[in-house]
């Protein structure tokens, strides 16, 4: 049982807006769209429909070689990244039963050999990839966690490479005051304000937040630049 997560019914659209890209963009076939219909049914977390079609563009657009993900779930996203890439694709995952359903989830489409499931620790693994490796990185993990992650990623993406992180507007509550926001995810609400403050004016960095999802921001690194510096 997945712990309930209000955000994922709080669209930063209306609603018919959200639906129309949601229902009205090409949609998946296959295995993909037999996996995105039973999530979707079983409110496991994986990115909706109009972030897969954004994601389908903007990497045709990219045509990245190396994709890091941080957060696999059941492996949705990066099936999609594999499925229109010729990338290798690594991603990072620390809970059992989410690697165990991925594991089964890449094995089911012959992909083993292109993804790698790095299991454990994120800031583990963070340390220990190359710098300047990897072409893509998509972060969607641990809210809380954004801004610690944030040098590391910056550290191992290459310049002109693109960070999408995802969740960013926290179901349009991203604004409020922190005495607005319940006790329980005000930690969550600092740290993403924190981040953002962080990444939407830097010069070494061009950004933009896409109102599809929960928000996706799009981060391009200009020049290398040491982040923790600034924690």
């Amino acid at each position: 049982m997945h712990k309930r997560n209000e955000m994922m019914d709080r669209p930063v659209i209306n609603n018919e807006v959200r639906e129309f890209l949601r229902t009205d963009q090409k949609q998946l076939d296959g295995f993909l769209k037999d996996l995105q219909t039973e999530a979707t049914e079983k409110r496991n977390p994986v990115i909706p429909h109009e972030t897969v079609t954004f994601f389908i563009w903007l990497l045709g657009q990219l045509k990245p070689e190396e994709i890091l993900e941080i957060g696999t779930a059941i492996g949705f996203s990066a099936s999609v990244f594999a499925k229109y890439t010729n990338a290798n694709i690594q991603t990072i995952e620390r809970n059992p039963t989410m690697i165990e359903k991925a594991e089964d989830t890449f094995q089911q489409q012959g992909l083993t050999d292109r993804i790698t499931i790095l299991e454990g620790q994120a800031e583990d693994w963070l340390e220990k990839i190359p710098e300047n490796s990897v072409d893509f990185i998509f972060m969607d993990s641990a809210k809380a966690k954004y801004y610690d992650f944030f040098p590391y990623c910056m550290r191992i993406l290459k310049k002109g490479g693109v960070l999408a992180v995802d969740d960013v507007l926290q179901g349009g509550t991203i604004l409020q005051e922190n005495e607005e926001i319940p006790k329980r995810v005000r930690k969550i609400h600092k740290k993403m304000n924190r981040f953002l403050d962080l990444v939407m004016d830097h010069p070494a960095l061009t950004t933009s937040i896409i109102p599809i999802g929960d928000g996706l921001l799009l981060i391009t690194k200009e020049r290398a630049i040491d982040f923790k510096r600034f924690n």
